[in-house]
């Protein structure tokens, strides 16, 4: 069996198909089914044979399906005409969303390729009720609506950008997911923690500090101990210095009162001292060998034990009852 990669955004998660007998190559268009529907996607891994040991999914937890056909010249008019569209779509949510008063931010807009829905991506500080918002655009665009709320990552990633580095931003280039990140990397890296310098547009820690940690830490000595902070020891972390209000032992994590006022809970895997000694190791349980174990040894028993609990029991002395009286004679 035969199998590609295409991709639906430029930076998007790589799916794969099954080419369905068509001869593509890469850069090719085609019409792929999606959980959101028919979506038009580039090809960006050739076709390949699929091993024996290997299992490929289109979709997390969706079986691996064929492509609907290779895109034609009236697929991609359609696919521009939808870009078109979503530019009209943002400002007329932006419009409704001043007519009802929300506390939300809008970051983009994306029509499915059969236009069968529409997805509107927001950021908010908590929860919004929008169902007055998605009413008023079901009765204008007269197709399925979806709101989603996204993170600052993801955020950056939508909107792109320019990194610290001068070149775009590598979550909207190239990266199809984000990486885990911990500001362990950095220090191990000789970098400063000052945030300012390894956080990225978003306000969170670079994704480019994972790319040479491998480096650094190929013939280091790995070290599983774990960290755990106390209260009122002062941190370093991704967002700034602060104070320890309380640890939770555990979820292995810790709430931590920042220089700007701001309270966040945070993994002991993310956080560094300011002074080592504020800072206090785990004890690694020891292992304990269960080959070949060795018996218990059983206590000497003393003289005096065994005149004490060796001795035949007592006979209990029987003890007559005394008469009940009969108080209503």
């Amino acid at each position: 069996m035969q199998i590609i990669g295409v991709r639906i955004k430029k930076a998007g998660r790589i799916l794969f198909f099954e080419p369905n007998d068509e001869s593509l190559s890469k850069g090719d268009m085609v019409i792929v089914e999606t959980s959101r529907g028919l979506e038009c996607a580039k090809v960006v891994v050739e076709a390949r044979e699929l091993q024996a040991d290997e299992t490929v999914e289109s979709e997390p937890g969706l079986p691996l399906k064929k492509i609907c056909r290779k895109a034609t010249n009236e697929d991609l008019i359609q696919l521009e005409r939808n870009r078109e569209d979503e530019k009209f779509a943002f400002d007329i949510c932006l419009q409704k969303i001043k007519e009802h008063d929300l506390p939300m931010k809008l970051i983009n807009v994306e029509y499915t390729f059969d236009v069968n829905k529409i997805i509107f991506f927001f950021t908010a500080d908590g929860r919004v009720d929008f169902r007055g918002l998605v009413r008023d655009l079901a009765a204008i665009f007269r197709t399925r609506i979806e709101l989603r709320q996204v993170g600052v990552r993801d955020e950056a990633k939508l909107l792109g950008g320019m990194g610290g580095c001068g070149r775009p931003l590598c979550c909207a280039s190239f990266l199809g997911e984000f990486i885990p990140v911990s500001i362990r990397m950095a220090k191990d890296q000789n970098l400063s923690l000052n945030p300012t310098k390894i956080s990225g547009v978003c306000g969170r820690l670079m994704c480019c500090l994972k790319y040479e940690n491998d480096l650094y830490c190929e013939n280091c000595p790995q070290q599983n101990i774990t960290f755990k902070p106390r209260v009122g020891s002062r941190v370093v972390m991704a967002e700034g210095e602060g104070k320890v209000v309380a640890v939770s032992f555990s979820r292995h994590n810790a709430t931590i009162l920042l220089d700007t006022d701001k309270t966040v809970v945070a993994g002991w895997e993310d956080i560094l001292p300011v002074n080592a000694e504020d800072f206090e190791a785990e004890p690694e349980l020891e292992q304990i060998e269960e080959s070949n174990p060795a018996p218990p040894e059983c206590p000497r028993r003393t003289e005096a034990f065994n005149r004490r609990y060796n001795q035949p029991p007592r006979l209990r002395a029987d003890k007559t009852r005394r008469p009940r009286r009969d108080f209503k004679k």
